[in-house]
């Protein structure tokens, strides 16, 4: 059986009791401790790196699971990535670096910048969030900045609009710093054990007054002018970047190693989000006049339905290629076929994609690119 570290603090906060001393078995707490997904920003499905995100840019580009979100519209611009910058010896090999291109030094109250984990529910009600038993939650990860000075970690309650915050200073320039932070339970407000976002974390890089003009929320709160003050301001000069790796969220108030993950579950679990495939290929079923084909694409079920795009072998968005019915020399004569319906769905724990084809006089088809997206 593995053994946890016996540290004063995790005998402090329960982690390892008397009990467990006296009989010398300690049970591992490990497996998938971590809330996170992704932490060690090892996946990335969509890019390596993605330039010009500004106002209108919210959403997923390049590291699974982190997701880009400007408030209302400051005119900076940033560059994201997976960068192999790494605090040494610590066992990673990728971050998430923010580059700003174009500054804004002067921002509007409703301005804002975050990097983004959104967290389903139903994986969350061993928090007991909403009760006399809600678990303290304790966030730890590596950061280094160009820009020095204090910025603000987030844990936001989508279900019942309830905010908690905490700061952490860059205090060299440049330089790796692990950062660990501690976040109360909180009693009130029970998070919906469903598919849906529940629970956000974000890392603010930039607020306007409307989020700071108050007195930062240490505990849970419904202020807004609360959520990030004191909060630096990375997007005011052209010279500042952020990498973070690293981040793990558990249950207690204290912080364990990281956990690392072998790289193909890990993948699996940002599949459930997105999954990007390249050539699919597979032989029609159906009739002549009305092709159809099927992919299983997924063993395990997405979080919903996903929204699907596809290319076909030359780059064309909403078409599938096709080779002519004679195997011989015909498998070089490609064709492009026209998508009359497209359905996704899941049976037996797998997701599935069907296309309805038309002029289609082939029997062995593909699409060139397909990307499934079920991202919170």
């Amino acid at each position: 059986m593995a053994i946890d570290k016996v540290t004063s603090a995790a005998i402090t906060d329960g982690t390892i009791t008397s009990s467990d001393l006296a009989s010398g078995t300690i049970a591992n707490q490990s497996a998938f401790k971590n809330i996170i997904i992704n932490g060690d920003m090892s996946q990335a499905q969509r890019a390596t790196s993605v330039s010009g995100l500004t106002n209108g840019s919210n959403g997923y580009h390049t590291i699974d699971r982190y997701r880009f979100s400007e408030l209302t519209s400051p005119s900076f611009v940033f560059t994201q990535s997976q960068s192999t910058t790494v605090p040494s010896g610590q066992g990673f090999a990728t971050s998430l670096k923010m580059d700003c291109t174009t500054a804004d030094t002067s921002l509007a109250a409703g301005d804002g910048l975050r990097i983004q984990q959104r967290l389903e529910g139903q994986n969350l009600q061993y928090l007991k969030k909403g009760t006399s038993s809600a678990e303290s939650l304790t966030l730890s990860f590596w950061v280094r900045s160009s820009k020095t000075g204090t910025y603000i970690c987030e844990l936001f309650d989508n279900d019942n609009t309830r905010y908690i915050s905490q700061s952490y200073t860059i205090s060299s320039a440049d330089t790796w710093e692990k950062k660990t932070l501690t976040y109360a339970g909180d009693t009130t407000g029970t998070l919906g054990n469903d598919n849906a976002e529940s629970l956000t974390l974000n890392f603010w890089l930039a607020s306007g007054t409307d989020y700071s003009s108050g007195t930062l929320g240490t505990s849970w709160h419904t202020t807004a002018a609360n959520r990030a003050v004191g909060q630096v301001n990375l997007g005011d000069s052209t010279s500042n970047e952020w990498y973070i790796t690293g981040v793990q969220l558990e249950v207690g108030t204290a912080a364990s190693d990281f956990e690392f993950l072998p790289f193909d579950v890990n993948l699996q679990r940002c599949r459930r989000y997105f999954a990007d495939f390249g050539q699919w290929q597979t032989m029609t079923f159906g009739s002549e006049s009305n092709p159809r084909r099927e992919w299983t694409v997924l063993d395990t079920p997405m979080r919903t339905a996903p929204s699907v795009t596809y290319s076909d072998g030359v780059g064309n968005s909403g078409k599938v290629s096709y080779h002519s019915q004679n195997y011989g020399s015909g498998r070089n004569d490609n064709h492009t076929g026209t998508v009359s319906a497209l359905y996704t769905y899941t049976t037996n724990g797998a997701t599935k994609i069907k296309f309805n084809i038309d002029s289609f006089s082939g029997y062995d088809g593909f699409v060139n690119l397909i990307k499934l997206d079920a991202e919170l």
